[in-house]
């Protein structure tokens, strides 16, 4: 819908409406002149004077009715509402070790920084939290079904379609198998396994969100053991982000003490290596569990760049200080802002505003978009006190990080460059198995005009439909939502009392965009802390339908053929795109009914076009009957990828 639609008119009434109305009012506000002002007609001196004020006040309308963007932005302010800040993109990243490095193991702290190139400016990314990098390499994987084992090293090692880990049944007694190829014994210390799921372009995949996860029965109980000889021990398994591999995400193991892992040659590989596995003690999979991939040796990563020890200036003791940080944007939560005040160096917090500060309270404001840091003036925040013996630099930011930005949703394999030196590591090997997600950029105004009506009727609370879309747009890439009440995945067309179900749709320049499972999850967490506490609540991927136009059209003598028949081409793709198609250039709408005759103005509308001999459409490679409309499901949009277009 175009911008100007969201505007409020402030008065929308012009010189002949204000003329009517005063007129209409002169009997009821001046009883007393009647008998002597009967007359209102343009002659009389009284309208004379009417008119004037209505002149007057139709220049004041108007000049109200261009209120400047600035103002805007102030309304926007004094309302508590402020742009929102670029998001950083999310992946994780693998980190092989040599196998030439004499030692078992290579330790990657926190904060290594390795660059994706995106085309133009390198984009940094930086590890969320310390790796124990194996020397060691992943590359048997076979499952057991309970009966013989398969081998699944190459679909393991190629990521490119799902398998099964625990065969197609998924039944009690069924395991996955994971050898190692190590020169040396594996040494007793925590082992992180990153799975994906086989999901990720599936148009059905739901995300079920709880509000306690670790609370909720599992859908099956797995035993994680290791081959120590002669028979499989336990290993202790200390975190399961995976749910019992239903979905993507990290698990963590305990080695046992170095030399318990034996070598051995099991199932289908010949070759000895050290073996752990999974084995299912209790199954009851809706679904058996498919995977995409499984890593050792990855860790998740932030787009972002950390920056230390920068000197903001000195404090001179007057109120409403304001200090500038050399980099923006900055990230939520990541600013260490200290001030000395003659006895060192003092940790103040961070606050979104002063009206609950005292005097004595150390707060500070900041504005991550700008880098601008704020003080309290004395009555709401104290204010930093001078240092004479250090008064040019007694307010550091110990450490903060920038970041975010579309650029930082890199495809896969891009965040391959380790600046970070550390020994022992293949430089070659390092890289990102899956695309980067929930890189924003900073909101625009427009953008903020048409969030601000649905914040102010939301509270940051999802209770009715408009509130859950408004608040999932807000999360990382996501461009459009549509929630549907009494809607559960698992039961079409019935309606559960109790349950919204959320569709997303991310930003992507792909004809069908599909949310990665990352963006789900983001979705997810956001809704989840907002919803009332007896909502149940999925986030699902749309559902596409492809729609193709056939179409024999004669053109104008004078026009290029070529330029016409391209020309129906993009205008068909943009109308049925999900993201800027429709009539209104927003997205096709969830469910919106396909008009024949709208199509067929859509093509008779292109430059050079002078009539259409005829024009057919097929939905997901079936015909539609000529001259028909289309109904969709509420829940369906539609994408096209290609048009047959004649044109002579």
């Amino acid at each position: 819908m175009p911008l100007e639609k969201h505007i409020p008119v402030i008065d929308d009434r012009r010189y002949d409406d204000i003329v009517a109305e005063m007129r209409t009012r002169i009997a009821r506000y001046t009883p007393e002149w009647q008998p002597v002002w009967s007359d209102v007609n343009d002659s009389d001196p009284g309208i004379t004077l009417v008119q004037l004020f209505a002149w007057l006040s139709e220049m004041l309308l108007y000049r109200m009715g261009k209120v400047p963007e600035l103002n805007y932005l102030k309304f926007l302010q004094l309302l508590g509402i402020e742009l929102n800040p670029a998001q950083p993109a999310q992946a994780e990243i693998s980190f092989p070790v040599v196998t030439t490095h004499p030692q078992q193991s290579v330790t990657i702290p926190s904060g290594t920084q390795v660059a994706a190139d995106s085309g133009g400016t390198p984009v940094m990314f930086e590890t969320e939290r310390p790796l124990i990098a194996l020397n060691a390499e992943l590359d048997a994987v076979q499952s057991f079904d309970g009966y013989a084992y398969r081998d699944l090293s190459a679909e393991n090692a190629g990521a490119m379609e799902g398998f099964a880990p625990f065969g197609p049944l998924a039944t009690a007694g069924s395991a996955l198998l994971l050898g190692f190829d190590a020169a040396a014994d594996l040494p007793e210390t925590n082992l992180d396994l990153t799975l994906w799921v086989a999901d990720e372009g599936s148009e059905t995949a739901t995300y079920t969100c709880s509000e306690a996860e670790g609370t909720d029965t599992l859908s099956a109980r797995m035993i994680w053991e290791y081959w120590a000889g002669s028979e499989w021990r336990s290993l202790n398994l200390l975190a399961d982000a995976t749910r019992a591999f239903t979905r993507s995400g990290l698990i963590q193991l305990k080695t046992p003490a170095e030399g318990s892992l034996a070598s051995a040659s099991i199932g289908a590989f010949a070759d000895s290596r050290y073996w752990i596995r999974a084995r299912l003690e209790r199954a009851a999979y809706e679904r058996p569990p498919s995977l995409l991939a499984l890593r050792i040796n990855t860790v998740e990563a932030l787009q972002a760049e950390t920056i230390s020890d920068e000197v903001l200036g000195g404090s001179n003791g007057r109120p409403n200080q304001q200090f500038h940080l050399s980099a923006a944007p900055v990230l939520a939560d990541s600013l260490s802002l200290e001030v000395d005040e003659g006895d060192g160096y003092v940790t103040w917090i961070e606050v979104d505003d002063f009206y609950a500060s005292s005097a004595s309270d150390t707060h500070y404001r900041l504005n991550r978009t700008t880098g601008e840091v704020w003080f309290g003036d004395g009555r709401n925040g104290a204010i930093p006190v001078a240092n004479p013996a250090n008064p040019a630099a007694n307010v550091i930011a110990r450490r903060y990080r920038i970041g975010g930005g579309k650029q930082g949703n890199v495809t896969a394999g891009k965040i391959s460059a380790l600046l970070t030196h550390i020994n022992g590591l293949d430089a070659n090997g390092i890289g990102n198995l899956r695309a980067a997600h929930s890189g924003r950029d900073e909101e625009t105004l427009e953008e903020a005009k048409l969030r601000a009506p649905q914040a102010l009727k939301n509270k940051d609370r999802a209770v009715t439909a408009e509130d859950f879309e408004s608040l999932a747009k807000q999360v990382g890439t996501v461009r459009r939502a549509k929630a549907l009440p009494l809607r559960h995945p698992d039961f079409p067309g019935v309606e559960v009392p109790g349950v919204v179900t959320v569709i997303v749709v991310p930003d992507s320049d792909r004809p069908d965009p599909m949310p990665s499972e990352g963006t789900l999850r983001s979705v997810c967490a956001c809704l989840n802390e907002r919803r009332l506490l007896t909502t149940e609540l999925y986030v699902i991927r749309p559902s596409y339908t492809e729609i193709s136009v056939r179409s024999e059209v004669i053109a104008l003598p004078s026009a290029d053929v070529a330029q016409v028949k391209e020309a129906i081409q993009n205008a068909l793709s943009d109308y049925f795109h999900p993201l800027k198609g429709g009539e209104d250039g927003q997205g096709w709408p969830f469910g919106g009914d396909v008009y024949f005759s709208l199509v067929y103005r859509r093509v008779l509308e292109i430059d050079g076009v002078q009539r259409i001999q005829q024009l057919s459409m097929t939905l997901d490679g079936e015909e539609v009957p000529e001259c028909s409309d289309i109904t969709l499901d509420e829940d369906v949009l539609l994408f096209s990828t290609q048009h047959d277009i004649q044109v002579t």
